[in-house]
């Protein structure tokens, strides 16, 4: 009897070693679904905003799917990444919507809107319980074969510079890598806004080519190496949160089981959450032991004239749709309710 259980126990465990043997063939025959993914971030950067994620979604899918990410112009210029997407050339993009040129209206939001959030909770907020979100998915439905994901906040706008910036007048004929829609705005005090490619920014501040940048907060001037070639960082922001987002080629998106694609929208979130608190803790760590940028101010009476101009810019882009008009009514209405919750949604009256 014994030799009888014995002789059970083991032909049960060969059974099993052998289904597994048997079944693992058609496993591996299923060849794993790739995607190129690029961002419009610098490999420094991206280390931080996108890479934990995407190592976190490859290891999850448990070769079933497999995400190979590129960085900022690695494999198609930043400008012309959601053509290169809708052709199928990558399957996948983590931008703004202003840098790839969306041919959307609303593609003018994306990046750096000129005082559109505070902080960086502004931005979930907006668009997952202020309506936002159901815009951006009736815009990117009238594009062909371009699906919008998820939208998520990285950090605030600031000016980093060779010179100091006291006050409004500084800002006249200084030369800065910024973002298409923020330079357009930022024309307006002068400032000439310049586009290169993202590696070639830190060589144009030493060349003088570039006078400083406005495309980020401090945690990345401390990150991608900016504050070693830049010496002074303006306190005064255009924007409080930078609006990013993911999209994907929809053929290809819908290619993915679901069970993935449920599993890339958690790697998304993954990336969201992440960079929350990572900038947070950034803008205060660097700003306070830093010690590379000098901060300057401009006085908050001399700067309220910024935001007024933020204020006639949001008309300006109102009227060129009915769907603009949509996103504005609800920055207003958002920046109202801020206002009269008071501390600590807004200080002050904005």
């Amino acid at each position: 009897m014994t030799n009888r259980r014995k002789f059970l126990k083991t032909a049960g465990i060969a059974g099993v070693a052998g289904a597994s043997s048997l079944a693992a063939p058609h496993v591996k025959a299923q060849s794993p679904i790739r995607w190129r993914l690029q961002t419009y971030a610098g490999p420094a950067l991206a280390e931080h905003v996108i890479k934990p994620s995407i190592d976190a979604f490859n290891k999850a899918a448990n070769g079933e799917m497999e995400i190979e990410l590129y960085t900022s112009d690695q494999l198609v210029p930043t400008g012309e990444l959601f053509r290169a997407m809708q052709r199928g050339t990558i399957d996948a993009v983590q931008s703004d919507d202003d840098s790839i040129a969306a041919p959307v209206d609303v593609s003018v939001f994306g990046g750096y809107f000129p005082f559109a959030s505070r902080y960086s909770l502004d931005v979930p907020t907006l668009f997952y319980q202020y309506g936002l979100k159901e815009i951006w998915e009736e815009a990117y439905s009238e594009v062909e074969n371009v699906t919008w994901l998820s939208a998520g906040s990285w950090d605030p706008c600031n000016f980093a510079t060779k010179q100091p910036i006291r006050s409004l007048e500084d800002l006249k004929g200084k030369r800065v890598f910024t973002f298409p829609t923020a330079g357009r705005f930022l024309q307006r005090f002068g400032v000439v806004p310049v586009t290169l490619p993202w590696e070639d920014v830190e060589v144009a501040l030493q060349t003088g080519e570039l006078d400083g940048i406005t495309w980020s907060g401090i945690t990345e001037d401390y990150t991608v190496g900016w504050a070693d070639v830049t010496d002074y960082y303006l306190t005064n922001n255009i924007s409080g949160a930078w609006i990013g987002s993911y999209f994907a080629n929809t053929e290809r998106w819908n290619e993915v089981p679901e069970h993935l694609q449920t599993l890339f929208r958690m790697s998304m979130d993954m990336s969201h959450y992440h960079r929350q608190y990572w900038y947070w803790w950034g803008e205060a760590h660097y700003r306070t032991t830093g010690g590379k940028m000098e901060l300057t101010s401009i006085p908050e009476s001399e700067w309220d004239k910024v935001e007024e101009e933020g204020l006639k810019f949001w008309d300006e882009i109102a009227a060129q749709s009915d769907r603009n008009a949509r996103v504005v009514k609800i920055l207003k209405e958002y920046r109202e309710t801020m206002r009269k919750a008071g501390p600590p949604y807004r200080y002050g009256g904005a």
